[in-house]
C-alpha cells in the first residue's frame, strides 16, 4: 500500500511538472508588446516561476478583481481581454493572471494535477492586490479557471478574497459548504451542455450562501460572444451588492 501511495504521489508530481512553461512564454511574448490598455506585471511563485498578470487600473476603484481564464488560454485571450477592460471601466481594477497550461491536446482531466499550482497563483495575485492597498478583492473566473478557483477557495485559509463570480463553470462545484463568501453563478442560455446540466444542483448549493445568486444570460454562448456588456452588468451589480457601497475601496 505504501509503495502504491508513493507511486501515485510521484505520478501527480510529474504531471504537475509537465506544465507547458514554454507555451506560457510564447503567450506572454505575443501579449506584452501589443498591450494598449493595462500593463504587464510579473508575479512569482514559491518555486521562483514567474507568471504574467495584466494589470488594468480603474479610476476611483471600488475594488479589484483577479480574472482567471479557461483551459489552455491566456489572460488576454478574447473574452478575458474584453472583460479585464470593461470591468475596469466600470470601477473595478483587474489583474488578469496566467493560469497553468498544458500542451494543446490536453483534456480537462489532465489539468487536475495543476490545481494546486493554480491555487498558489490565485493566492499570489490576491497578496499582490492587498499589497497595493486593495481591500475589496474578488475572483471572476471562467470555465476551467472557475473549477480551479473552486479548488482554491475550498482548500485555502486565505481571507483576501471577499467574493467569487464564476462564469460558465464546466464541472460541478465541490464542497460548497466550505465557501463562506458570496458567489455569483452566471452562464449563458446557449452555454455548453455540461454547464447547463449542472445548473439546478449548483443553484441549490449557492443559495445557501448569503447574498449569492445564479443568473442566466439569454442567448449567450460559452464565451459570451456579443454578450460581454450583459455579463459585465451582472458581475458589477453582484460586486456592488457584496461590497455594499460606491465609495473607492483602495487604501493609498
Amino acid at each position: 500500500m505504501r509503495t502504491l501511495l508513493v507511486m501515485l504521489l510521484l505520478s501527480l508530481s510529474a504531471a504537475a511538472q509537465s506544465q507547458d512553461y514554454y507555451r506560457e512564454k510564447r503567450w506572454s511574448d505575443q501579449i506584452v508588446p501589443g498591450l494598449v490598455v493595462g500593463e504587464a506585471v510579473w508575479l512569482e511563485q514559491a518555486n521562483q516561476h514567474r507568471f504574467l498578470g495584466i494589470w488594468t487600473e480603474a479610476e476611483n476603484a471600488r475594488g479589484a478583481i483577479i480574472l482567471g481564464h479557461g483551459r489552455g488560454w491566456n489572460p488576454d485571450f478574447e473574452l478575458y481581454g474584453v472583460m479585464r477592460v470593461k470591468l475596469a471601466e466600470k470601477g473595478y481594477s483587474t489583474l488578469s493572471i496566467q493560469l497553468p497550461v498544458l500542451g494543446g491536446g490536453a483534456k480537462i482531466g489532465d489539468y487536475i494535477p495543476t490545481y494546486e499550482d493554480a491555487a498558489e497563483r490565485y493566492h499570489v495575485a490576491g497578496a499582490w492586490l492587498n499589497a497595493h492597498g486593495y481591500k475589496n478583492v474578488a475572483i471572476v473566473s471562467h470555465s476551467l479557471g472557475a473549477t480551479m478557483a473552486n479548488q482554491y477557495l475550498i482548500n485555502t485559509r486565505d481571507t483576501m478574497v471577499k467574493a467569487w463570480a464564476f462564469v460558465g463553470i464546466i464541472n460541478g462545484l465541490e464542497e460548497m459548504f466550505r465557501i463562506k463568501i458570496p458567489v455569483l453563478d452566471i452562464y449563458g442560455s446557449k452555454d455548453w451542455e455540461v454547464t447547463q446540466v449542472g445548473a439546478s444542483e449548483r443553484r441549490k448549493q449557492i443559495l445557501k450562501i448569503n447574498r449569492s445568486r445564479q443568473v442566466v444570460v439569454p442567448e449567450a454562448l460559452h464565451f459570451f460572444e456579443g454578450k460581454e456588456d450583459l455579463l459585465t452588468v451582472e458581475i458589477i451589480g453582484f460586486l456592488d451588492d457584496v461590497f455594499g457601497n460606491q465609495a473607492p475601496a483602495v487604501a493609498r
